[in-house]
């Protein structure tokens, strides 16, 4: 080793090579490190080192106690395939770490104890979370205006470790209804099944509608970061209120539209809700068709891209904080930023219709939007692209949205940030690409918290058109992108 001795890392070497062993199955190895400073030579100091590593453990068994309401057998079943096979601490991890995200637990121990020779059983203690729970929430947001909401839930539904939740929303300008299920080991497999039925009356500028439906999703994570899902959406779409102008920008009013689809999301970040740190890349496809009973038949795509880099050192030890304490002041505040970029991308093409009818075939409900708090923010939610006659935003067909973004300290838990968004929003598929580009430069104040930022920001249209706003307002909760 080609390290200055000292007693700390002495005594680190048999840590390293026990997690070295026990990684490989050797649960019970046993390592001694000694040095001998006093025999150092040129420098240089022996160490010698004891390695007695055992046999290699295989799982077989687990036992489970602390359970009052919750069936055992959600426990156990977790660890069923492990039996027969080698010891490893990081499959361990990863079966606690999944178990601990139901949040059915407030403490889960797993203690691995050898039984017949080279066999460990797996002695769990578990201490319940609360199954029932209530919440509200009231808030405000720039497009959506004052909202309130409620929501009941039982995490435990009929002893399972299914959970359901009902949840009603009112703001300025919507009626929200809905029910969530959702089993988190589907048929005992590590498939999650989420199934969701809702109720919506939403006002939007020109038009209003009301929607009921169903969507089902079974999804799966591929690697500790990447996670598939398969989709299935079920949705009747009425437009009950239109102001739109000529009618035929409208589309269809009245239609049910079945979809199914796929998506993807690899996501590598780190505190992904107060500090993030890595990137992020998601994509849906999904086919409307009338072999599935819809009304209308498209296809849509999205994509997005994030890569978020904050300025501080990465911590070498989970949860543990580095001390940035050091340096000058400047060089302090700079470690307590961070920048963040982000790309977007959609498309949505008629299965039945091209030319100069395919722009309005596709309703007005299914297409996109641009401008707003999450996109290109020197326009008002929905506001970028085109518009009837009287100035309501009509949607198109592809949309693309490019941000970058620097936030820095103020003062405790508030930050500032500076941005810059581009964007675009084409009326048909047709013809897609980075034509009539809208851009936006400004700056805002985020104020942290655990589940993320508040945030108030106004951008700056640095050339608008003759029937475009000089910047916009937002006031939101959540990242940006």
């Amino acid at each position: 080793m080609q390290r200055p001795y000292t007693e700390v890392r002495v005594a680190d070497i048999p840590r390293r090579l026990q997690a070295y062993f026990k990684a490989r199955g050797y649960y019970d190895v046993k390592v001694e490190a000694t040095g001998a400073p006093e025999e150092a030579v040129n420098g240089r100091v022996p160490v010698e080192i004891t390695i007695s590593p055992g046999p290699v453990y295989h799982f077989d068994g687990v036992t489970v106690n602390g359970l009052t309401r919750l069936h055992p057998s959600f426990v156990t079943k977790r660890f069923t395939r492990l039996s027969g096979k080698t010891y490893s601490p990081d499959v361990l991890d990863e079966r606690f770490r999944t178990l601990m995200k139901t949040g059915q637990f407030n403490l889960l121990q797993i203690k691995p104890v050898p039984v017949d020779g080279n066999l460990l059983r797996l002695d769990i203690s578990a201490e319940e979370a609360k199954s029932k729970e209530f919440g509200f929430w009231v808030g405000y947001d720039t497009y959506e205006g004052a909202l309130a909401g409620v929501q009941v839930g039982d995490r435990d539904l009929f002893g399972y470790g299914r959970p359901v939740t009902a949840s009603i929303e009112v703001s300025q300008r919507s009626y929200k209804g809905e029910i969530l299920y959702q089993d988190p080991f589907f048929l005992d497999t590590d498939f999650v099944f989420t199934a969701r039925a809702a109720a919506l009356t939403f006002d939007y500028d020109g038009y209003t509608k009301f929607e009921l439906g169903g969507r089902f999703e079974l999804s799966r994570k591929i690697t500790k970061y990447d996670e598939a899902a398969l989709t299935l959406s079920v949705r009747h779409v009425k437009i009950t209120d239109s102001q739109i102008k000529p009618d035929f920008l409208l589309g269809p009013s009245g239609y049910l539209v079945n979809t199914i689809g796929l998506t993807n999301t690899l996501d590598v970040r780190e505190s992904p809700y107060v500090n993030p740190r890595g990137f992020l890349i998601g994509n849906t496809v999904e086919v409307a068709s009338s072999a599935l009973g819809s009304d209308i038949e498209f296809i849509r795509g999205t994509m997005r891209v994030g890569y978020y880099l904050p300025f501080g050192p990465k911590p070498l030890t989970p949860g543990v904080v580095v001390d940035e304490s050091t340096g000058t002041p400047f060089q302090r505040w700079f470690r307590q930023s961070s920048i963040a970029f982000g790309a977007r991308a959609g498309i949505i093409h008629s299965l039945t219709t091209s030319g100069s009818a395919e722009a309005t075939a596709i309703p007005i409900d299914e297409r996109f939007f641009n401008g707003g708090a999450t996109t290109v923010r020197s326009f008002g939610e929905r506001d970028l692209g085109p518009h009837d006659n009287h100035g309501h935003p009509v949607g198109g067909e592809f949309f693309t949205v490019f941000n970058a973004e620097y936030t820095f300290p103020i003062f405790g838990e508030l930050q500032g940030a500076i941005f810059t968004d581009a964007g675009n929003l084409l009326p048909t598929s047709e013809d897609i690409g980075l034509s009539d580009m809208r851009y936006a430069i400004g700056a805002g104040l985020r104020y942290k918290l655990p589940v993320g930022p508040i945030r108030l920001d106004y951008g700056i249209n640095p050339n608008p058109h003759p029937d475009e706003n000089f910047g916009a307002f937002h006031f939101s909760f959540g990242f940006a992108f």
